[in-house]
């Protein structure tokens, strides 16, 4: 019987595969639309959303969540008679990382994916407790920022800028021991941050120039 580490090895290769699949792509195909010719041309279930209504954003995004989550708890059930040190943590993460790499640059598509901020909500959500409680207050973050502006893209990035001091908090509340045992997560919080805000490059440019669109999803798209 392998290790849970060697598991955890194993687990990584597939995570990028799971998170390769262009769940956003997929959906879109089924109802006559390309989103990668049409909207903002992204997979992703922001620009799903402007071409197919409003609930198939939430399809998209709990699609594209799940592909990372459920790795992570796969990941998390392997360790969890395992001592956790900062390179079990460290493992745990590349699986979720992988998850997140397979979203943004999938090769099955030529690595022309997503902007990765379902699937990086996937690894937070399956990192119980340690990223799960400041993931509650980033969320609120996104949806204050949402609900004042109707930007997705600035919500999505000043939450995931939010995310590393939200984690940093906590952890310092609880004791966690964040510059040591736990610093994989916390270096971890701050890479997933910048990959995040990274990917979101063309959307800080229109944000800048007053020409990024705000969120209003079409109607049902007919075939």
């Amino acid at each position: 019987m392998p290790s849970p580490r060697t598991l955890l090895i194993y687990l990584i290769p597939a995570a990028y595969l799971i998170g390769s699949i262009p769940f956003g792509l997929l959906v879109g195909l089924a109802n006559g639309v390309d989103p990668r010719t049409a909207g903002s041309k992204n997979i992703g279930a922001t620009n799903i959303a402007r071409l197919l209504g409003g609930r198939f954003f939430a399809l998209v995004f709990a699609l594209d969540l799940l592909k990372s989550l459920l790795p992570m708890v796969l990941a998390g059930l392997v360790l969890h008679s395992t001592p956790l040190s900062g390179q079990t943590y460290l493992l745990w993460l590349l699986v979720g990382f992988a998850a997140i790499l397979g979203h943004m640059f999938p090769i099955y598509l030529r690595l022309k994916g997503g902007k990765g901020v379902a699937t990086s909500a996937g690894v937070i959500l399956g990192l119980f407790p340690y990223y799960t409680f400041p993931a509650v207050i980033t969320l609120v973050i996104w949806l204050i920022i949402f609900l004042i502006w109707r930007y997705v893209s600035l919500a999505s990035i000043l939450a995931a800028l939010a995310f590393p001091l939200c984690y940093l908090l906590f952890a310092l509340w609880l004791r966690w021991d964040p510059f040591v045992q736990q610093l994989p997560l916390f270096l971890f919080s701050i890479l997933v941050a910048a990959l995040i805000t990274l990917r979101h490059h063309s959307n800080i440019s229109r944000l800048r120039a007053g020409t990024e669109h705000r969120f209003k999803a079409s109607p049902p798209h007919s075939a």
